[in-house]
């Protein structure tokens, strides 16, 4: 057997010996990559490329480091900020509903409009130096959020003008220039942006619009100048039929190499005012009812100076890498705030209804049915604000997370269809007859909006989140993907030989944690001193599932290479896997930094365990559809060797988080914090107001309710109805007046809290009341 230690020894200074190994084993391994690597456009490239790796990349790795979790900073408002929501925000919530907004305005009022303009909403991402606000990005999510419980058009009025669009652009690539004239315009509400991207035909290929322009030379303001002429047609554009500031992407060409010698410049960005002849807008979408402005835009050789473009003449062709690399603050934001808003509101409102109103003598609340519902919408709403707030704290640390703000824009959108659904469920005829008293049925009709916009969800799950990710938060991928890039052959070699005994030893380590993990059961995962107790075993089912996430990620590479790409459904699983450790990473996140309220923890749990038994089951749903069998056996056998721990949340967590819906406590309230209540004397006349009242007053009732009923039974009183029962009560001396009052009182509100709304038999349109912008929309 001496040929043994000699076999040791060759492998040995093989894989030891650098430039041995780079010329035996890496040389040949790198050509066979640089053939097989699908070949990567540059619009492609620049996606890839753009935004930062943050916590997900943590994750990725198979062993994240729970202390830089917990030492990133608290997301904190300023006090200007915190003034701002509680007064501005505050009163244009009091101005708007959503049933005056679809029923009277068809928009937001001249009013509201007047007031978001004065105010500076539409210039909160805007420096104090040119006239904004320059609030957090904290600050922004909390506007909108705020507003999302309230009114859908006013919320997306103010998002969308601080979102990715011509602020946002001009303050990364504008030219002086460019943000002295438009910033301080955009701030005081002179100028309404818009953004128009879609096209027809180029969706959610955005990167392919059919919209150009051409570089050519024409008269402006009496003198001949080197020019674009612009075609385009646009749809789906927010705010673009009332805008005065058009954003612009197009397709540059420049065939008469006006600029240079390259013909297709590439996609490109302009500002155009709309007053421009050739313009054309004014049209709009009724997109399910909702009335915030939106329609089509288009022009026809619309001749604009070069000064026009983003960043001037020099960006020309720039305009994707911009878009890009601002994508991930806006999506991060917009969306995530006003679906979570939209859940709260769902959720406070939905379990003090339950609460109030009663069947079979009982609560609704209190039935097992009704508590499976308010669950899942408690136990959601906690997990989407904590991913909310987390995220928004990325972007102020300087982060620009373009994985995590696809996480957060697909799931907190799906769990608010899910939180809104189980909503109407309780609510039942309450939540279908339309009119001012229903809270819930605007919310409903829209939902479909979110998960449509800002890239379309089924395309996020399906190619974005894990195929970006993959890439991008992965240590080793990018970087032997850019060694094919690197034109110096003997670098290039060394980056790829580096890359890939790194990517080799990671992807083992991992296999073998994953391994040691699942036999062990995670409970030797060493974790930072200072864990809660009562948390401690979800960091390290998390840091289980991590690793084993790392290693079915590189087994699935190495199995299915290029072709993981197109086998969607198992990217989807794979991403959902990184999404459920995402979202479980920022609700641990929310405890500590709420100080670990030991009354919260039934929203906890329920949260983490319903995140981590859809983990489980994305893994399983990997396993299963393997191509290789074997594969799918070993994968198996490593990451659940002794079967899966995860079961869905049980019976009695749910009963604990539904409790804490349907009874006032300071739980509740941190819950459904930021949310808009009305008060005062208008109070009892709102849909969401009275319900409050209502609920104060149905606990003060229900003591003096059950001493009427233990009355009754024992024969003292009769009754035909709860009103005679009060009455006989307080006649016979067993309840006080003011008992008898707080009865009474509690009638009143419930009464008003289940009303429905109804109409003429024509819904008025005989009386011309709301008629003829229904009649005009038709």
């Amino acid at each position: 057997m001496t040929w043994f230690p000699i076999l040791i020894a060759a492998v040995a200074a093989l894989l030891l010996l650098a430039p041995l190994r780079r010329a035996l084993v890496t040389g040949p391994i790198f050509n066979i990559y640089k053939r097989i690597l699908p070949n990567m456009s540059q619009t492609e490239k620049e996606a890839l490329e753009a935004g930062s790796v943050w916590w997900e990349g943590q994750l990725f790795s198979g062993q994240p480091d729970w202390s830089k979790l917990l030492a990133y900073p608290q997301p904190k408002l300023s006090a200007a900020e915190q003034s701002f929501i509680d007064n501005e925000c505050e009163q244009l919530c009091a101005m708007v509903s959503d049933w005056d907004t679809t029923q009277v305005h068809q928009d937001l009022s001249p009013e509201a409009w007047q007031f978001v303009k004065d105010k500076g909403f539409l210039g909160m991402i805007i420096p104090k130096r040119y006239g904004g606000l320059e609030f957090s990005a904290l600050a922004h999510s909390q506007v909108v959020m705020k507003l999302s419980t309230r009114c859908s058009a006013a919320a997306v009025s103010v998002m969308v003008p601080n979102s990715l669009g011509p602020a946002e652009l001009l303050l990364h690539y504008g030219t002086d220039a460019q943000k002295n004239h438009y910033l301080p315009r955009l701030a005081k509400g002179l100028e309404i942006p818009a953004f128009a991207l879609t096209n027809p035909h180029a969706g959610s290929d955005a990167a392919s619009i059919p919209d150009t322009g051409i570089v050519c030379k024409g008269q402006w303001q009496g003198k001949e100048v080197i020019g674009m002429r612009v075609t385009w047609d646009k749809r789906y554009i927010t705010l673009g039929p009332i805008c005065t500031l058009l954003g612009l992407a197009f397709r540059l060409h420049d065939p008469e190499h006006l600029l240079g010698n390259q013909e297709d410049l590439g996609i490109t960005c302009a500002l155009v005012p709309t007053d421009t002849p050739g313009v054309n807008i004014g049209r709009r979408h009724f997109p399910l009812n909702a009335v915030f402005q939106n329609g089509p835009n288009s022009g026809n050789e619309v001749f604009m100076p070069l000064d026009w473009i983003i960043g001037g003449p020099a960006l020309a062709g720039q305009g994707w890498r911009m878009l890009m690399e601002c994508l991930a603050a806006g999506r991060s934001i917009s969306l995530p705030s006003s679906n979570t808003g939209m859940a709260i509101l769902a959720t406070r409102a939905t379990g003090g209804y339950a609460r109030v109103r009663s069947q079979f003598k009982t609560a609704i609340g209190k039935f097992e049915g009704i508590e499976e519902a308010l669950a899942r919408m408690g136990g959601n709403t906690y997990l989407m604000d904590a991913a909310r707030r987390m995220t928004a704290g990325a972007i102020d640390l300087g982060e620009k997370p373009s994985v995590v703000s696809a996480i957060v824009k697909y799931h907190i959108t799906e769990r608010a269809r899910k939180v809104v659904n189980d909503a109407m469920d309780v609510l039942g005829g309450k939540g279908i007859c339309l009119g001012p008293n229903n809270f819930m049925g605007r919310a409903y009709q829209q939902i479909p909006i979110a998960i449509t916009v800002e890239g379309a969800n089924i395309l996020t799950r399906s190619l974005i989140i894990f195929g970006q990710g993959a890439i991008r938060c992965h240590p080793y991928v990018l970087k032997e993907m850019q060694a094919t890039q690197e034109a110096d052959a003997g670098k290039a070699l060394c980056d790829f030989d580096a890359a890939l005994f790194g990517h080799i030893r990671f992807s083992l380590g991992n296999g073998l944690r994953a391994l040691w993990c699942g036999l062990t059961g995670s409970r030797l995962v060493v974790l930072p001193a200072g864990i809660a107790p009562e948390t401690r075993r979800y960091y390290q089912q998390l840091t289980r599932f991590s690793a084993a996430f790392a290693f079915l990620s590189d087994v699935s590479m190495l199995v299915m290479g290029g072709d993981l790409k197109r086998k969607e459904k198992l990217s989807a699983r794979l991403g959902d896997i990184l999404s459920m450790m995402y979202l479980s990473s920022t609700t641990l996140k929310r405890y500590e930094d709420e100080g670990r309220q030991q009354a919260d923890l039934p929203l906890l749990h329920w949260a983490i365990w319903d995140a981590m038994f859809q983990a489980q089951n994305a893994f399983e749903g990997v396993i299963s559809n393997y191509p290789s069998r074997f594969a799918a056996w070993l994968l198996r056998r490593v990451i659940f060797p002794f079967g899966r721990p995860y079961v869905v949340p049980s019976d009695k967590l749910g009963h604990e988080v539904a409790k804490l819906l349907i009874a006032p406590s300071a739980t509740r309230d941190r819950l459904s914090s930021g949310m808009f209540i009305p008060t005062g004397a208008d109070a009892e006349n709102d849909a969401v107001g009275v319900i409050e009242l209502a609920l104060a007053a149905t606990i003060a009732a229900e003591p003096i309710e059950a001493r009427i009923r233990a009355a009754q039974k024992a024969g003292k009183i009769a009754g035909q109805d709860a009103a005679q029962l009060a009455r006989h009560a307080s006649e016979a001396g067993l309840i006080s007046a003011a008992e008898l009052s707080t009865l009474e009182r509690r009638a009143v509100l419930r009464d008003k809290v289940i009303r429905v709304d109804d109409f003429p038999q024509d819904f008025g349109l005989s009386a011309s009341l709301h008629a003829p912008s229904l009649r005009q929309a038709a």
